[in-house]
């Protein structure tokens, strides 16, 4: 894909309501590398919570507003692999059969998750103007499973010369958030958030990254139970401060 002279932004349930600044700081990111940023008044939820509950219609009726909110033949960049694989992969399958199948198809085809836009599209090449960091890189499920877009987030710190990435143990393992599966399996769900937080603590880092806000929101209130445990934030946020942002 060639560099786009204009992208949407999806800007997430989570970053809407929890996380502006992140959403911010991605979209400050794409504006200062010479692309007009979309922001449609009219996006709502994916649908993807009464989707993955087994709610296809609801799920359909609440998704059909993207299709309306996101008209034009540019990039969707979405700061989050959950709902980016949700768009893209779900999507097709949603509204298949229906009439609105292929717009759903057409929209899928032009989702892009964050870094995977700057890394692959953009190739971004930061100039890091931040002091040695070592941190921790959570990837979540959707980002390596359903997407396969996990490799741009590990790159795109690389390419920070001054931070250093560590894996802890249980780095490929769910962080037990899953959306409406932490509701369903709350002992289950914490106990995986358990594993993974024990296994980040112990790396010593002081700051933990990722591209979901879903994940960063259950680890980083698993840490605060704990007592103990790294600064969680969002990638995009990170980029932006390094490299200049206010």
């Amino acid at each position: 894909m060639n560099k786009p002279d204009a992208v949407y932004f999806f800007g997430t349930c989570l970053i809407d309501l929890l996380y502006p600044h992140v959403g911010l700081s991605a979209m400050r990111l794409l504006a200062r590398e010479g692309i007009r940023v979309r922001y449609p008044q009219g996006q709502t939820c994916c649908g993807q919570p009464a989707y993955n509950s087994g709610y296809r219609d609801q799920a359909r009726n609440v998704a059909a507003a993207q299709l309306t909110a996101f008209p034009a033949d540019i990039p969707v960049v979405v700061p989050s692999a959950s709902c980016a694989g949700m768009l893209r992969v779900h999507y097709p399958r949603l509204f298949a059969g229906t009439d609105d199948e292929t717009r759903a198809r057409a929209l899928a085809g032009r989702v892009c998750e964050f870094t995977e836009f700057l890394m692959r599209t953009l190739g971004f090449r930061p100039v890091d103007l931040g002091p040695p960091l070592e941190v921790v890189l959570h990837n979540s499920c959707s980002a390596r499973c359903e997407l396969g877009v996990a490799d741009a987030a590990l790159e795109l710190l690389d390419r920070l010369v001054n931070v250093r990435t560590l894996e802890p143990d249980h780095a490929y393992e769910c962080c037990g958030f899953g959306g409406t599966f932490a509701v369903k399996e709350p002992a289950l769900s914490a106990a995986m958030a358990a594993d993974k937080t024990a296994a980040i603590a112990a790396t010593g880092v002081p700051l933990l990254v990722g591209q979901d806000c879903g994940c960063l929101m259950n680890l980083e209130n698993t840490f605060r139970c704990r007592g103990n445990g790294p600064q969680v934030k969002h990638i995009a946020e990170l980029v932006w401060e390094r490299t200049g942002g206010n």
